[in-house]
């Protein structure tokens, strides 16, 4: 196998994104690339850092509106301003917000360029990932929507088919809404139910637009699913389809929100288990499509105890070779960590102590509450992929 080369895209304006008292604190990223370089993950062969450019307006409307962007410049200058889902507790304007969401973008579109140019097998951007926002709506944090963004770059250089995993604890319900009707995008995304958790959508039944039939698959999991039954049911579904569509390009959105420790949703996953979720993302790509993987962040609200160590491994797979999970965290990251979030539980390993079990899946042979949300998964999408929901083998 030739040699992999990554991207991992990075300023520290990045931080800008910052919406103040607010669940999505920028500290995360910030805590993950600090962490990333103390243990080495940074400075590997083959890996090479990039310095984004915002986004411009010509980028933004290829999924944004024109009138929404004036929105967004508008609003940070006006303490009444109202609509366009600005100004609420979800999305509070912040000085800079229109620059601080299209730099994001950018270094979003930064990394899907170097992968679809060949100048790097793989590119991460863990600033990105904001995948709620609409075409004239913030919505979930999210202003911009920089995979959405990035992935309509692709389509313009070229591409026919980009697959889009989702494995944030929340609907990919932007990304999906911008290309339900465009057989080249197949979005796939796995997240809590919808009639437990914001956006309310992504249900088995949506399937895709007039068109793109079997273009977009949801995978909604019950409360309480833990790394077992979240593994179950991304092997039962995920690599089946994603060989059938067969993509030129993978495309990740890497919430970190599924641990059992976020404070703001319901599944039970270990920072292990999404370690293998990324190993299990990456091997795809490696079968697929030559490598070519592009990977973003995304929601994670444990900021100190979960996100950097999540997305730490994600770099540390996406630049070579995973991090062992019984990984000792640096004593300078425990320190930094302490510093710049007082109170909190420093982790002092890359590892929650689980060994997430490989539970493959049978029709009927675990009739729970994750079986009947594969099985409903499979039989909205995998005839129109020609794959038989009820063969495991496929």
């Amino acid at each position: 196998m030739a040699e992999r080369t990554t991207a991992v895209v990075w300023d520290q304006a990045l931080l800008d994104y910052d919406m103040g008292d607010h669940p999505l604190n920028p500290v995360r990223v910030e805590l993950t690339m600090a962490l990333a370089r103390e243990l080495g993950v940074l400075d590997r062969p083959g890996v090479r850092m990039i310095t984004p450019r915002p986004a411009t307006d010509d980028d933004l409307t290829r999924i944004h509106r024109a009138d929404y962007l004036d929105a967004v410049r508008l609003a940070p200058s006006d303490p009444f301003f109202r609509g366009w889902g600005l100004n609420t507790p979800d999305n509070p304007v912040f000085d800079g917000m229109h620059e601080s969401s299209a730099r994001i973008c950018g270094a979003s579109i930064a990394a899907a360029e170097a992968v679809w140019e060949g100048t790097a097998t793989r590119a991460v951007n863990v600033a990105g990932g904001l995948h709620h926002a609409m075409a004239a709506r913030a919505a979930g944090f999210c202003v911009y929507n920089d995979p959405a963004v990035a992935i309509a770059r692709l389509l313009d250089r070229g591409a026919q088919r980009v697959a889009y995993v989702d494995v944030d604890v929340h609907h990919g319900d932007g990304v999906q809404a911008a290309f339900y009707d465009d057989p080249r995008v197949l979005t796939i995304s796995l997240h809590e139910s919808p009639l437990a958790l914001f956006p309310g959508t992504g249900f088995s039944d949506e399937i895709g637009g007039p068109g793109a039939e079997g273009m977009a698959v949801n995978v909604p999991l019950p409360p309480g699913t833990s790394d077992g039954g979240w593994l179950r049911a991304f092997h039962a579904i995920v690599p089946s389809v994603v060989r059938a569509f067969a993509p030129e390009i993978i495309f990740s959105q890497c919430g970190a929100d599924t641990h059992r420790l976020d404070p703001l949703a319901d599944l039970r996953l270990s920072v292990d288990g999404q370690r293998a979720a990324y190993l299990a993302m990456r091997d795809l790509a490696d079968e697929l499509c030559d490598g070519r993987w592009v990977a973003t962040g995304g929601g994670g609200y444990a900021l100190v105890e979960v996100v950097p160590r999540a997305w730490t491994h994600l770099l540390a797979v996406a630049t070579g070779d995973p991090l062992a999970p019984s990984t000792t965290t640096p004593a300078a990251w425990r320190s930094f960590a302490a510093e710049r979030c007082p109170g909190r539980v420093v982790p002092e390993t890359m590892t929650d102590g689980v060994d997430p079990p490989l539970e493959r899946w049978a029709p009927g042979t675990t009739p729970d509450a994750v079986d009947r949300a594969i099985l409903a998964t499979r039989t909205a999408v995998f005839p129109l992929h020609g794959l038989d929901p009820q063969d495991p083998r496929d």
